[in-house]
């Protein structure tokens, strides 16, 4: 397979209140996305569904997102979620913390190498 990278794209999203970091990180995927209106597929002659979706989320405490509920977010193509540590938590005066999860989409396809 000749993977090729042909679009990345990046976003934030928050928790306010509930230090939810699912829902943080399914914000910075929404974000990422709807920066976009990806036409690649049709630039290259392939279907939406042949896009292969890599997204890399950063949030303080990975173990708290759930992927699958990630993987709801993408309306076509073949997508993976990947969660690390990074983002940010940051602490209330009162109590509690605002959470805070950063994404990164790259879009590709399978090329084949014209010679």
């Amino acid at each position: 397979m000749a993977k090729t990278r042909v679009l990345v794209e990046f976003g934030m999203g928050t928790s306010l209140r509930r230090e939810d970091y699912t829902e943080a990180a399914r914000r910075a995927i929404k974000d990422a996305l709807w920066h976009n209106s990806v036409n690649m597929a049709e630039l290259f002659d392939f279907r939406k569904e042949d896009m292969i979706i890599d997204a890399e989320i950063g949030v303080q405490k990975p173990e708290a997102v759930d992927r699958d509920a990630l993987l709801e977010i993408f309306p076509y193509g073949q997508p993976s979620i990947r969660v690390v540590e990074g983002g940010l938590d940051i602490e209330k005066p009162r109590g509690g913390q605002t959470v805070i999860a950063n994404a990164a989409v790259v879009v590709s396809f399978d090329m084949e190498t014209v010679e």
